[in-house]
């Protein structure tokens, strides 16, 4: 590739470093703080949950404290899908559950308001039904 191929790249704001491989300093951004925990062997384990939940402790002072109520935004931390303890609950249940990886899991966050949260459930089992 020559020089006259490359993409344009701005050139960096004071105190980042140049663009270079996959980094653009243009997508820098205020008030963001985002960290990553993972166990590359996808080894689940307690350890690296409490090893996560100390990135949100560690993370408050850049909002991930999770009550930001005029916009809902805030932190959390991503998980495997618990299928043994799904499997658990849904057998108390009487419930059939797929394989893993046959299924998908959602949250959804209700209303306060109890007619308001009745009329979400509804719509919600129209559309799952």
């Amino acid at each position: 590739m020559s020089i006259d191929d490359q993409p344009f790249r701005s050139p960096a704001p004071p105190g980042l470093p140049p663009a270079q491989g996959l980094y653009d300093p243009r997508f820098e951004h205020d008030s963001c703080g985002v960290g990553f925990l993972v166990n590359i062997k996808g080894k689940q384990s307690n350890w690296i949950v409490r090893q996560a939940l100390q990135i949100l402790v560690n993370l408050d002072h850049r909002g991930a404290c999770g009550c930001e109520s005029n916009t809902g935004d805030g932190a959390g931390i991503l998980l495997q899908t618990p299928h043994n303890f799904l499997k658990e609950v849904c057998k108390q249940a009487r419930v059939p559950l797929p394989s893993l990886g046959e299924y998908g899991v959602g949250m959804m966050y209700m209303p306060k308001d109890a007619a308001d949260r009745a009329r979400c459930e509804k719509i919600f089992e129209q559309i799952v039904m």
